[in-house]
């Protein structure tokens, strides 16, 4: 009974480590941002917003996405008001990006990161990882087998090494 018990208990983590779920984004140019295509990629989903201290990681951003992006790397830039720090709309937040951080890497539209209203992806790293956004530009690393396998704070740079070194291992297994 006890080793029966033991078996039903380990076998559900087994089983949730092997699904892969496929998030969907609206971009912000208009159509949809699919985690699709990075199936088998790490990629790192950030949440930003352009009146932070921490805007200026944009930068950073961008040259993560530059270093990574030809061996199959992607982030997903989330504007996010939830924090009351994002400008009022869309095309201002894709202009100032653009202007101020020359940024190509893809970007969702304004979207809510926690509670009731956070997007299917939030929602779901906040139930499977406890991984919930504490402040702007907290990073998510998805692995290559499409599970959550880091998360960093406003306060670690995307270049840090201790992103970079796990997203160069995930890669490494993807060849």
């Amino acid at each position: 009974m006890l080793l029966m018990a033991l078996l039903f208990c380990t076998a559900a983590p087994i089983l949730r480590a092997t699904e892969v779920t496929f998030f969907e984004f609206p971009a912000i140019e208009g159509g949809t941002i699919s985690t699709e295509q990075w199936a088998g990629k790490p990629y790192l989903v950030v949440n930003t917003a352009s009146r932070c201290a921490f805007t200026k990681q944009y930068a950073d951003l961008q040259r993560l996405y530059d270093k990574y992006r030809n061996e199959g790397f992607g982030i997903i830039a989330v504007p996010s008001d939830d924090f009351r720090q994002e400008l009022d709309s869309d095309a201002e937040i894709k202009n100032f990006c653009e202007l101020n951080y020359d940024i190509d890497m893809p970007m969702t539209s304004s979207l809510s990161v926690k509670g009731p209203d956070a997007h299917p992806f939030f929602k779901a790293m906040s139930e499977q990882a406890e991984y919930i956004p504490e402040w702007n530009f907290y990073k998510i690393l998805i692995g290559v087998n499409g599970q959550a396998i880091g998360s960093w704070s406003s306060t670690t740079k995307p270049m840090a090494g201790k992103i970079t070194k796990v997203i160069e291992a995930e890669l490494a297994k993807s060849h």
